[in-house]
């Protein structure tokens, strides 16, 4: 785009410099215009689109919390908005729901990808619950190494924990009572869970 006016000249020749300039360069600014309302409205409909998406997997999140047995709400979630949490969210409790039925295959194929999840929380929760599906097959070390994945110092009393039933599990008493003390003293707010865990301790002394 050309220089707008000189402003060296007299009042009349700057008139006549803002008319040429118009006349050469009016196209442009209306494109600029058009171009940056179009950016700022198409930005605003698609944050209206973005909520609207995350209220209708949020509305199809709580159906299938309320009935786990409502398969084909599970299956819409995951079609329509797989990417977002709340299918996380409702795969985590279809692998529970799989969990009790003793299906843990299926259970792996379900919660196993969620581990590399970027929302700490759902990646936390499917290590733990990988961890006990592999506990469960007698797959102890593989159990160990994906709690030995789990990072966030919110969840190392449940590691510790874990740890404990699968050396537990191994016949290991030493090492058993090691980390059950290990997640007592790590956890902080959850007087139920201490208890559990003592209960387990008391047993092996």
């Amino acid at each position: 785009m050309k220089n707008f006016i000189n402003v060296g000249g007299t009042e009349e020749e700057q008139v006549e410099q803002v008319k040429r300039w118009l006349k050469t360069n009016g196209s442009q600014i209306v494109i600029g215009v058009v171009i940056g309302l179009s950016a700022f409205w198409g930005w605003g409909f698609y944050g209206d689109y973005q909520d609207q998406q995350s209220q209708s997997a949020r509305a199809l999140y709580l159906t299938y919390a309320s009935d786990s047995n409502s398969v084909e709400t599970y299956d819409q979630l995951l079609t329509d908005y797989g990417s977002s949490s709340y299918a996380d969210q409702a795969s985590l409790l279809m692998a529970k729901k799989l969990f009790d039925a003793g299906n843990y295959q299926s259970v792996l194929s379900i919660i196993e990808p969620l581990t590399s999840s970027d929302n700490g929380a759902i990646s936390s929760t499917a290590i733990l619950r990988t961890a006990t599906v592999y506990l469960q097959l007698g797959q102890h070390e593989s159990a160990l190494t994906m709690l030995d994945s789990l990072t966030d110092a919110n969840f190392l009393g449940l590691v510790h924990s874990m740890k404990g039933d699968i050396y537990l599990d191994l016949a290991n008493t030493p090492e058993a009572q090691k980390h059950y003390r290990l997640a007592i003293n790590s956890i902080t707010d959850n007087s139920t869970l201490i208890r559990l865990i003592q209960i387990k301790l008391d047993d092996l002394n």
